[in-house]
């Protein structure tokens, strides 16, 4: 069964988590953080090669998809079913097999050419062509092509599936990328901003203007951005691990991934959940793999129950023989012989005289008995199983069986189908309206740190508001670059079931 929601969702999810909680749990995740770093350098012990290209979001699909072995797996099993369905429809054609045979016999045998003992060593060649077809046998050849036809079409789908499954789940570790590189920038500017009033106070302690503890707080404070920043690079790396697992190709630290455009204002999604779900019913490759699934399992159970009428076929056979003790007696002349008889004449005995004919043998040539010895056979046959040890009956409520399951499995997507875009819906409406609150938040934070900068700076506020101030525009300025992509996603998954 096809998942309803992509694996790299879940990483996305738990990311959000970790962004925040960010500043709380920095000095851990900087401690986790290098033991990681340390993993994917060392684990395996395994050299990679410096990669400095810069992928687009187009190339990531395309590398994966010609690389992972999902997708690899489901074109093999396509390639299979198709050839399983050439097999399927060259079994209406008629059967034709040629036989040839040489051989020597020596010692007491019989002439193929006269049908008389001889005993000699004798050379025989025999030459046939058998050709049969099925003229009836309950439509279980057609149904057997439809069989294979359907499952032929399912395995596109699957093919399909495999490949939209992979696409999504790159677009989600492209965007997480995107997402922790862009939070990296922001750690960045935060620890540069922090840095400068370290700067700045350094040299009003020198003077003895401020007290000792203000530059320690900040001191302390640029500790904790620079622990977000190592946190935030790892989260990158393993962020690119992630997208070069699903491509299939060897880890970079120095990979770049080209960014998307992204609009100040982010739009709402246009479309309802009746709409994705209609379109997602006609356009989900799972849902169509899982419909033709349980017609070809139906067409299975009218094939297997075909093979229990009789089968009328058609037979023919054309042939030839040759053996080189095949010979023709010529007459070359009429002679008179004398024999044992005799007639009486006058009471004397008369010989009688007889006439012989005399004959000379030569061997048939190869030519002529290919052509005299030529023969050929129609028959039509009837084929009427009577028992096979319930072998037919059985196989008939396996595919029955085969036929409820398949049945089934299709009622059950199309259920998790719709449970999984009603609630990708909803994590997409409350993504949005994470998105608009968290801009607001932004706003109201970046001029609360701006009025507190300057009344820190003119001495009226202490270090402790001033850190406070900037944590809240930190932190919210994280948390809306997380919510961004995250909108993001959530919108490509609603796309993913429409089958964009």
């Amino acid at each position: 069964m096809q998942h309803m929601v992509p694996v790299q969702f879940i990483y996305w999810m738990q990311e959000l988590k970790r962004t925040d909680n960010m500043l709380t749990r920095s000095y851990i995740q900087a401690i986790t953080g290098g033991l990681l770093s340390l993993t994917v350098l060392l684990c395996g012990n395994r050299v990679y090669a410096q990669d400095t290209t810069l992928y687009s979001l187009q190339q990531c699909i395309t590398i994966a998809i010609d690389n992972n072995p999902d997708v690899k797996n489901a074109d093999y099993q396509l390639q299979s079913n198709g050839v399983a369905l050439v097999q399927a429809r060259a079994s209406a054609y008629p059967a034709v097999s040629g036989n040839v045979t040489h051989g020597i016999n020596q010692g007491r045998s019989i002439n193929p050419y006269t049908n008389s003992y001889i005993d000699q060593q004798i050379t025989t060649a025999q030459y046939a062509l058998n050709a049969g077809v099925v003229l009836w046998n309950g439509s279980s050849v057609q149904n057997n092509i439809r069989y294979n036809r359907l499952s032929y079409e399912a395995s596109k789908e699957d093919m399909e599936q495999a490949k939209n499954d992979l696409t999504i789940n790159v677009i989600l570790a492209y965007l997480q990328v995107l997402s922790n590189q862009d939070q990296l920038k922001l750690s960045i500017k935060q620890a540069d901003v922090t840095r400068k009033q370290v700067e700045r106070l350094t040299i009003l302690d020198k003077e003895g203007n401020i007290a000792p503890a203000t530059l320690y707080d900040q001191k302390g404070q640029l500790g904790t951005d620079e622990l977000n920043i190592i946190s935030t690079k790892n989260a990158l790396e393993s962020s690119k691990l992630a997208l070069v697992s699903l491509m299939n190709i060897p880890y970079s630290p120095q990979m770049k991934l080209q960014p998307i455009d992204k609009e100040d204002n982010m739009p709402v999604y246009n479309s309802s959940v009746e709409e994705v779900s209609a379109i997602a019913m006609q356009q989900y490759a799972a849902i169509k793999a899982a419909t033709l699934r349980t017609r070809s399992a139906g067409v299975n159970v009218k094939a297997l129950r075909s093979l229990q009428w009789p089968t009328l076929s058609l037979n023919g056979s054309l042939g030839t023989n040759y053996s080189n003790a095949a010979t023709i007696e010529q007459l070359v002349n009429t002679t008179d012989i004398l024999t044992d008889d005799y007639v009486l004449i006058n009471g004397s005995k008369t010989p009688v005289y007889a006439p012989q004919n005399n004959y000379n043998s030569q061997k048939i040539s190869y030519g002529s008995q290919w052509t005299n010895n030529l023969n050929s056979y129609v028959g039509l046959g009837l084929q009427i199983p009577i028992f096979n040890g319930l072998r037919l009956r059985s196989q008939v409520k396996q595919a029955k069986i085969t036929e409820e399951r398949a049945s089934f499995q299709q009622k059950t997507i199309h259920t998790r189908l719709r449970q999984a875009i009603e609630q990708a819906y909803v994590n997409m409406r409350t993504a949005y309206e994470r998105y608009q609150k968290l801009e607001q938040q932004v706003t109201d934070y970046k001029e609360s740190f701006r009025s507190a900068t300057i009344r820190f700076e003119a001495g009226v506020i202490t270090s402790v508001d001033y850190t406070i101030a900037k944590n809240n525009f930190d932190h919210a300025a994280t948390n809306l670059v997380a919510s961004r992509y995250d909108y993001i996603l959530k919108t490509k998954i609603l796309d993913y079931y429409q089958g964009k």
